[in-house]
């Protein structure tokens, strides 16, 4: 097998367009393999149990009423302090 690099755009459908014809025999059969930024991928809701998010929705909670929460802007100053 021999590797042919192209770019290519996905639509908005979720389909694949190359920018440039590939020069192969027609109706070949290829192995494709995408290679894409983390930022761009989609997570899925399927990715964390809801069980998962329901805990970590009633820790918050509990630690927003119990005054253990740290404020949004202490946050920001720590962050913008680095």
């Amino acid at each position: 097998m021999e590797a042919v690099k192209v770019m290519g755009t996905i639509d908005e459908r979720g389909q694949l367009t190359l920018d440039q014809p590939l020069e192969l025999v027609e109706n070949s059969r290829v192995e494709v393999i995408i290679l894409v930024q983390d930022s761009l991928l989609i997570s899925s809701e399927e990715d964390t149990p809801k069980e998962e998010v329901l805990a970590d929705l009633r820790q918050a909670w509990r630690e927003a009423m119990t005054g253990q929460a740290i404020p949004v802007a202490q946050l920001w100053e720590d962050f913008d302090n680095e």
